[in-house]
């Protein structure tokens, strides 16, 4: 289990450098990097968010990434063409630390399908 853990974490590590090597800044923290996947989500490129959208692009790119592993589903886009996402598989019950393994697994998984970092 240690083992496993270390390599997420040497492979979380290496995607934040070669974010700060495509953004020219290394992500500080998980929302920073869930922010990035909000904005490449929503596709209308960067601008200024106010704090209930920087919220609603967490949420968005913490539905994408769990889609790939079946927890969400993409419903559509409303009229502004933010996404909305259905829960069709229930999560499992873990503590943080436990969640932010499966989140960093979910988005190092995400960035090697859909970005090709």
């Amino acid at each position: 289990m240690i083992q496993k853990d270390l390599e997420l974490e040497r492979k979380w590590q290496a995607l934040r450098l070669k974010l700060k090597e495509a953004i020219g800044r290394k992500p500080k923290d998980m929302n920073a990097v869930l922010f990035m996947i909000g904005v490449q989500e929503l596709g209308k490129g960067p601008h200024s968010f106010s704090k209930e959208e920087k919220q609603d692009l967490l949420h968005i790119a913490i539905c994408k990434v769990l889609s790939l592993s079946g927890f969400y589903e993409l419903e559509g886009l409303d009229e502004q063409g933010w996404p909305h996402w259905k829960l069709v598989k229930q999560l499992p019950h873990f503590d943080i630390l436990e969640q932010e393994k499966l989140l960093k697994m979910h988005v190092i998984e995400y960035f090697e399908q859909e970005i090709d970092l």
